[in-house]
C-alpha cells in the first residue's frame, strides 16, 4: 500500500455536511479540522453546511449536492451515535444506491486502538448513491482525525495502490 508517484493526482470535488443540534459556524471543530485535512490533501471544498439532527433536513442537503455535478463526494460529520437524535445513518440509507459496508467496519477496527470498545457506539458508514460517494463520520473531532488520515486520504488518492474510489468514479453510473 503506496502511493504511486508515477500517477497523477486527481483532485477530488468534496461537499462536508457538519450534522448536530449544537454545533454553529464558529464552534465546528470537527468540520474545520476537516476542511483544513481536505485542502492539505489538495481537494476541493466545493460546498460547506451545517444541519440540524433532523432527517428530512439532511435528506434536502444531501439530494442537492448529489445532484451536483460539481461534487464528487459527501462527507458528514455527526449524528452517527445511538441516541434518539442520531439519524444520518438512516438518512443515508434512503439515498444509498450500494452501501460500502467495509468502510463502517473499518473505521470501527481503527478507532477501537484509540478508543478501545466505545467505538461499538459509533455507526460510521458509506454509500454510493446515483454516482456520489457518501461517507459518514462521528462528530468528534479525534474520530474525524481518525476516519480522514487512515481511510480517506488513501482511498480519495487517484495514486494510491493497489486501488482507490477515484479510479471507479467514472464507472459509478455504469448499469
Amino acid at each position: 500500500m503506496a502511493i504511486d508517484e508515477s500517477r497523477a493526482f486527481l483532485p477530488v470535488h468534496i461537499a462536508l455536511l457538519t450534522i448536530s443540534d449544537s454545533r454553529t459556524p464558529d464552534n465546528d471543530r470537527s468540520g474545520d479540522t476537516l476542511a483544513q485535512r481536505i485542502a492539505d490533501a489538495g481537494h476541493s471544498l466545493k460546498a460547506r453546511a451545517i444541519s440540524l439532527d433532523k432527517v428530512e433536513d439532511i435528506l434536502a442537503r444531501l439530494h442537492g449536492w448529489i445532484d451536483d455535478p460539481e461534487i464528487d463526494v459527501i462527507i458528514t460529520t455527526g449524528g452517527t451515535g445511538v441516541t434518539g437524535r442520531d439519524v444520518t445513518p438512516e438518512a443515508i440509507e434512503t439515498v444509498q444506491d450500494k452501501p460500502i459496508p467495509g468502510f463502517g467496519e473499518l473505521f470501527r477496527w481503527l478507532s477501537y486502538q484509540s478508543i478501545g470498545t466505545s467505538t461499538i457506539q459509533s455507526r460510521a458508514c458509506a454509500c454510493v448513491a446515483r454516482g456520489t460517494y457518501i461517507f459518514a463520520l462521528p462528530g468528534s473531532t479525534g474520530a474525524v482525525k481518525d476516519g480522514w488520515d487512515q481511510i480517506l486520504v488513501h482511498q480519495l488518492d487517484s495514486r494510491f495502490r493497489p486501488c482507490n474510489f477515484v479510479e471507479l468514479m467514472p464507472r459509478l453510473l455504469e448499469k
